[in-house]
């Protein structure tokens, strides 16, 4: 594992916000998943769209937390770690925000397609 992460947190966001109609049929407030690790002291934000995946450096001031922050948003939030995977190729799967989230965190279970099944995943853990 890169060092700059190592024994990091990740934060893992959830959102029920969409605009694309074929993802209205998930749970709502569990329609999008990105992930936030912290490297130093940034922040930064992977977010695995429909049509492309933003990649952001945020400075948050000392003592900031991101987790009241993006609480108050109305997203919803999980503190975990990144994993070390086994070395072995991870099932193929269609490129969406959670088969993203979960090669980021180390996470190689083909079960895992949604959101929300991601959410309840984590919160086991």
């Amino acid at each position: 594992m890169h060092q700059a992460f190592k024994d990091e947190t990740a934060l893992v966001v959830f959102s029920g916000a969409t605009d694309l109609a074929y993802l209205k049929w998930l749970k709502p407030g569990f329609r999008h998943c990105f992930v936030i690790l912290k490297s130093h002291d940034r922040w930064i934000s992977i977010d695995p769209l429909a049509h492309m995946t933003r990649v952001d450096l945020h400075d948050m001031p000392s003592g900031s937390d991101p987790v009241s922050l993006l609480t108050e948003q109305g997203l919803t939030v999980l503190k975990t770690q990144l994993r070390e995977a086994e070395l072995v190729p991870s099932a193929p799967m269609l490129c969406t925000c959670v088969e993203v989230v979960k090669r980021i965190l180390g996470i190689q279970s083909w079960r895992i397609v949604t959101p929300w099944q991601l959410y309840r995943h984590l919160s086991a853990d």
